[in-house]
């Protein structure tokens, strides 16, 4: 059975930085992009970044400059340097991994963490 857990979340006051992380463990077969998710109290859940198998990487504008996803193929490991954080940074974020599960059926699913809180106060 595949799992992802993320790590990494705590208190920051505005300014300060954080770094999460997130690994993939379980029987897979491979992983093609990881990415980063995050849900403010209240507010549907936002695209934060993402990165590729080959280590090419997007981010959403409000975070772009601030924050850096970076992985480690071979220990199934994602993660999101986040520095210059502000109070609207806080909530809950998810990791995310389209994989291959090990198996017959070379089939592509996405699966998540269960969340890490991130809270940055004024």
């Amino acid at each position: 059975q595949v799992q992802l857990v993320e790590s990494g979340g705590g208190l920051v006051q505005a300014g300060g930085a954080l770094r999460l992380s997130c690994t993939a463990s379980g029987s897979i077969s491979s992983i093609n992009d990881m990415g980063w998710y995050r849900q403010a109290p209240g507010k549907q859940r936002e695209w934060v970044a993402t990165i590729t198998s080959g280590g090419s990487t997007n981010y959403a504008g409000s975070v772009k400059g601030r924050f850096t996803i970076s992985r480690v193929n071979a220990k199934n490991t994602v993660y999101l340097q986040m520095n210059s954080l502000k109070p609207e940074d806080t909530g809950v974020y998810y990791c995310c991994a389209n994989l291959v599960p090990a198996g017959p059926r070379l089939l592509v699913y996405p699966y998540w963490g269960q969340g890490t809180q991130v809270t940055v106060s004024s």
